[in-house]
């Protein structure tokens, strides 16, 4: 009978601790469900604007990331191998400089056969010759070597009183071979600066001097 009592009290004490075991997720539960009453007014609370971040040049930005690279080092090379690996980059950039221009030569040519050839321009400065001056007159002087003095006379009328009116005026021209002499008629014809004072050429003599 005794046992029978000592275990009747050990489970009547048993089951206040099961109640009380029970009880407490309840409680937990009904603790925890105003915690999303307490974090919305921190939602809705105005976002604090992020820090507009440093702007930095792209050469900076890459050299920071450098800077920042956790990657394994290296493992050391010797002189030759950095040379022969410099080398093989050089051929390899070499190869795809010549693969891109030959492709852009032959899109070129593509594209000359398709368009048609247009009209030449005419140039601007073109290759034509004005008429030049001529001129007849009397030598002068033959002096000098390879020139001659050439008067030139002027007739004209005045254009309001009517009257001749008679001019001259002297021009110094190149006679390669002293063919004029002083007296002699010319014609002479203008041409490029031979000289400071010559700007003529002897084209022949009209008339010999007596």
């Amino acid at each position: 009978m005794a046992d029978e009592t000592d275990n009747e009290t050990q489970e009547t004490a048993d089951a206040p601790d099961e109640q009380a075991a029970a009880a407490a997720p309840v409680q937990q539960a009904s603790q925890a469900e105003p915690e999303p009453a307490a974090q919305a007014p921190a939602a809705a609370a105005p976002a604090v604007p992020a820090e507009p971040q440093e702007q930095l040049p792209p050469k900076e930005r890459r050299r920071r990331e450098r800077s920042r690279h956790e990657g394994e080092a290296r493992s050391p090379r010797t002189p030759q191998e950095r040379h022969s690996e410099r080398v093989a980059e050089r051929r390899e950039k070499a190869a795809r400089r010549r693969l891109r221009r030959s492709q852009e030569r032959a899109k070129s040519a593509e594209r000359r056969a398709g368009t048609p050839s247009p009209e030449p321009l005419p140039p601007v400065h073109a290759p034509v010759e004005g008429a030049r001056k001529v001129r007849q007159g009397v030598v002068v002087s033959d002096k000098a070597d390879k020139t001659i003095t050439v008067r030139i006379d002027v007739a004209r009328r005045h254009r309001r009183y009517e009257k001749i009116v008679r001019s001259s005026s002297t021009l110094h021209a190149h006679d390669e071979n002293n063919e004029a002499h002083e007296g002699d008629v010319v014609r002479v014809v203008e041409s490029r600066p031979l000289s400071r004072t010559k700007r003529w050429k002897l084209v022949d003599v009209l008339e010999r001097a007596r």
